[in-house]
């Protein structure tokens, strides 16, 4: 053979490899971590426009990825809004509606994590589950199980006997799952964390990590918007007799002092998740991962800090149904990143999303919506206006609603036992949600469109 014979064998096969290589990188498979937060309102974020709280490691997602300014739940209530996060459904269609009930088999099945196990995804799970009893937890379906039932508590022990806080132990565990993942294997990694939740029936409340007592120390947290006893006693007088959400306000909010305390504890629980992202994001440079792993973090529902009385979640008001939501993904070009979208985006969303950004097909039972076309340059024209609300959880002190929401206009009503009661907000003219317009005879069209636009999408729902 010549010199020349060798050197054009040597090129085609450089040439052959190269192309193997650039397939290859175009085939593989991106890890997938999502990231929930457990009662982070939507405003709870530096980049959402908060300059007070501190959370520089969410921000620097949100500037290297995709922020999604116009996110909310369709059900402001733990269990059941990740039981439509896993199924990508409504509630109406997964029936979870309290903690004690988990999907059928078939549902599950259809779930995303179950999805991206049969796709060839290593998978994952760390914290609180909050669907369905511990006897009934999915532990098989995961190759890597840490998850808590119930409400942990957040004052733990390490093997030594030394204080250690949750949140820094699912952080630990987060870093051993990575050091876990096999070679060569795509991964997703679901982290579920209580942070910000209170601790329930503790006095305290919101039980931070002790080593963050000097954070927010020097500062005044404003008062809450629109906070002053009138607004409370506004509501109908069946929502103001015995409510649970103005219970939980008199233990959190009802005085200066205690409004301050509550505020910067929810401020640094927050701040707890946002070092573990750090480590996290730390981590997969370490282990040559960075480039490949996409972060998705959301919260579960929104959270009162006292605006109108209120305190938790529950009800159809912005405090309650708005939360953050960002998609990191570094293979985004870099004219495609630190996008701010406008369009709705929903919890139902992150199924779909999730197996979309795998390359897997989205099972039909999924009524949530893949939100890739939103920023990847596809045409957002068909998007959702609205979505459906529902809040079916029984609870004595907490009245059933349901309702049609959209960035312009919210209509919802109260279901039985409660009072036939609805209310109906002109958002644009009245962000506040204070003037109800049911009633004035200049909304009537408006309101009878909504009614009929919600029996539309209680019917689609099912």
């Amino acid at each position: 053979m010549t010199r020349r014979d060798t050197i054009i064998l040597l090129s085609a096969f450089l040439l052959a490899a190269c192309q193997t290589e650039q397939s290859s990188e175009v085939d593989t498979p991106p890890n997938i971590i999502f990231l929930l937060t457990d009662d982070q309102r939507w405003d709870a974020m530096g980049a959402m426009g908060n300059s007070i709280i501190q959370t520089p490691e969410m921000d620097k997602l949100a500037e290297e990825g995709i922020l999604f300014r116009n996110a909310f739940v369709t059900t402001p209530i733990c269990c059941t809004s990740r039981a439509s996060i896993l199924s990508g459904q409504y509630a109406r269609r997964h029936g979870i509606n309290d903690f004690r009930t988990h999907f059928t088999e078939e549902n599950w099945q259809q779930c995303y994590p179950v999805q991206l196990k049969k796709g060839g995804y290593f998978q994952g799970f760390i914290g609180k589950y909050g669907v369905g009893r511990a006897e009934d937890f999915p532990t098989t379906d995961f190759d890597y199980w840490k998850g808590i039932p119930g409400q942990p508590k957040y004052e733990q022990e390490d093997p030594e006997g030394n204080y250690v806080h949750l949140t820094r132990i699912l952080g630990n565990q987060c870093l051993e799952f990575l050091e876990a993942v096999p070679a060569e294997q795509p991964f997703c990694l679901s982290v579920s964390f209580k942070a910000p939740h209170v601790q329930d029936e503790n006095p305290r409340q919101f039980l931070y990590d002790s080593t963050f007592i000097e954070l927010l120390a020097d500062i005044e947290i404003p008062p809450a918007k629109l906070g002053d006893d009138e607004y409370f006693q506004a509501f109908p007088d069946f929502f103001t007799a015995d409510n649970e959400a103005r219970r939980r306000w008199q233990v959190r909010f009802s005085t200066p002092e205690k409004y301050q305390a509550s505020v910067k504890g929810y401020y640094r629980l927050l701040y707890g998740v946002d070092v573990v992202i750090g480590r996290i994001r730390e981590q997969l440079t370490k282990l040559g991962l960075a480039d490949n792993t996409i972060i998705v973090l959301m919260g579960d529902n929104g959270f009162f800090l006292g605006e109108k009385g209120l305190a938790g979640k529950w009800y159809a008001y912005e405090e309650s149904i708005r939360v953050p939501l960002v998609i990191y993904d570094p293979r985004l070009q870099p004219d495609q990143k630190g996008q701010d979208i406008k369009e709705i985006a929903l919890n139902i969303d992150i199924g779909p999303t999730l197996l979309d950004l795998a390359g897997l097909e989205i099972p039909a039972a999924m009524q949530g919506k893949s939100l890739v076309p939103l920023y990847d340059g596809d045409s957002a024209k068909d998007w959702r206006q609205d979505f459906l609300f529902e809040h079916e959880f029984t609870h004595d002190r907490i009245p059933k609603s349901e309702g049609v929401i959209a960035l312009d206009h919210k209509y919802f009503k109260y279901l039985p036992p409660a009072p036939v009661h609805e209310e109906w907000y002109d958002l644009n003219a009245d962000p506040d949600e204070l003037q109800n317009r049911v009633g004035d005879d200049a909304y009537k069209a408006k309101v009878d469109q909504s009614r009929t636009r919600l029996n539309e999408l209680i019917a689609a729902s099912k």
